[in-house]
């Protein structure tokens, strides 16, 4: 009798185990479902659930995909709004005969992003942290109103406290200091290091702070990714160096290979936007107050004769402008299409848009690290390699150091530059922004740029020897890339 007792209880144990589960099952599946994410990713994360019950779900909870709804300034984007429809127009002025393929991506791009095409008066490519941060210095120095950043990584390293002082002595000269940095990317940052800039009469702000309770999700996604800086409204910075000794050669001989852009010219008032949404939305500002000094912050600016249009994108914009901007121009490509990434974890549309590119003629060229600083991206990379080499894509490792650039150069008129890495996160995660230039002139010096780190990069050839671990590792990365 016991033993029958013990086995029917054990059974029942079995039988309720078994039905708790299959609630829990079809609970998460329905629930993962009505998110409508991409099917590979809904399929990736059902297949995690499913192997980690309880893990799993904590996983989802924290990493998975997300909406987020913030307001905008909505006089600043009025303000935009009414110079839409001449977006077009002006790139038809400053290029003549320019093709309507080139006309339907700036299209696109104030479509998703709400940002027309402007014009600079400059933009210059900046290779290198330590060629950034002079430039930087020297902007900060010029300042005579405001200087605003923005940044994901801020270090309290050698540079970052360099910068950081040269901040102090400007807002004690009477200059306007605003720092935004992101709470995840800048946690080295404590009150021993911002509380002096503080004291100077600098504002710093924390982009998605640790706070329990209804911001501990947007803690973990919905990172600030951008790198801006903006000065007196005149002058701009945007790229992929952030402010560490990492980037810089100066301090560590073996520092990222980077680039950033310097923009000067109507086309700042943009990219001064992103800022002061971001600002205001970190400080929980009320939208519908415009700045009192909105003026001197979106100064009128002289129209320049290079077209460019600032790209924003992030959890609350369903769009995805800049990962359609990046299909819609590797769409139009008709010559080449050049693209450097840290992290190449493409979507299957991005990887069909590059292979169809090759296939029908178009010289596509993917150069990324050798190694990342993430051994699980760097294996998902190497897993599209064969099937890109198999379509004509020439692949390229950059051995020297680590490469941080992104950058995609289409044709002789397409330019992309910013802090977006060709990955899930940053396409449909993170709050990124880049600047896509029309015309040969910034086009030309990534191609340079391009050509130059191809000297020190080697060539994948198809079907390498990796041997059974390794591609079994690739393959295991691979299958978890829209969780990347």
């Amino acid at each position: 009798m016991q033993w029958i007792h013990q086995h029917l209880t054990q059974d029942n144990a079995t039988w309720l185990l078994s039905i708790t589960w299959s609630v829990y099952v079809v609970i998460v599946a329905v629930w993962i479902l009505l998110q409508r994410s991409a099917p590979v990713a809904t399929l990736s994360w059902l297949l995690s659930m499913a192997a980690i019950p309880v893990g799993g779900l904590a996983i989802y909870y924290f990493f998975g995909p997300q909406r987020l709804k913030r307001q905008r300034i909505k006089r600043l984007r009025a303000r935009k709004t009414s110079r839409v429809r001449s977006g077009v127009q002006r790139l038809r002025e400053r290029m003549p005969g320019s093709s309507e393929r080139l006309h339907q991506v700036a299209r696109l791009v104030a479509a998703t992003s709400d940002f027309p095409v402007s014009t600079a008066t400059d933009l210059r490519l900046l290779v290198g942290g330590a060629a950034t941060f002079d430039a930087i210095i020297d902007a900060v120095n010029a300042a005579r109103h405001h200087i605003h950043l923005e940044y994901y990584i801020f270090e309290p390293d050698q540079t970052g406290t360099a910068l950081r002082d040269l901040l102090m002595e400007r807002a004690r000269a009477g200059i306007q200091v605003r720092l935004l940095v992101d709470a995840l990317g800048s946690k080295k940052l404590g009150r021993r290091f911002l509380q002096p800039l503080e004291d100077a009469g600098a504002e710093v702000a924390l982009f998605h702070g640790t706070k329990i309770g209804r911001r501990l999700r947007p803690v973990i996604n919905f990172r600030t990714h951008r790198k801006i800086l903006v000065c007196d409204g005149k002058v701009g910075f945007t790229g992929g160096v952030n402010v560490t000794d990492e980037e810089n050669a100066r301090v560590m001989p073996d520092a990222y290979h980077d680039v950033h852009l310097r923009l000067e010219g109507a086309i700042v008032n943009w990219l001064q936007t992103v800022f002061l949404e971001d600002w205001a939305y970190a400080l929980e500002k009320d939208p519908k107050n415009e700045p009192a000094d909105i003026d001197l912050l979106l100064p009128d600016a002289p129209e320049g004769p290079l077209p460019v249009q600032i790209i924003t994108s992030g959890p609350d914009n369903g769009l995805q402008a800049i990962y359609r901007a990046h299909l819609a121009a590797i769409n139009a490509a008709q010559e080449r299409v050049w693209l450097t990434t840290p992290y190449f974890v493409p979507t299957e549309a991005a990887l069909a848009a590059l292979t169809n590119a090759s296939l029908r003629g178009v010289d596509v060229q993917l150069l990324v690290p050798r190694r990342s600083d993430s051994a699980l991206v760097t294996a998902a990379a190497r897993s599209y390699y064969d099937e890109l080499i198999r379509c004509g894509v020439r692949v390229y490792e950059y051995k020297a150091r680590m490469l941080h650039s992104k950058t995609l150069v289409v044709d002789d008129n397409i330019a992309i530059i910013g802090t977006a890495n060709f990955d899930y996160r940053s396409f449909f995660l993170n709050y990124e922004v880049c600047a896509i230039a029309y015309g040969p002139a910034l086009n030309g010096d990534l191609a340079k740029q391009f050509e130059a780190d191809l000297e020190q990069a080697q060539r994948v050839h198809f079907k390498r020897d990796l041997g059974f671990a390794l591609r079994l590792f690739d393959s295991g990365a691979r299958l978890c890339s829209p969780l990347l």
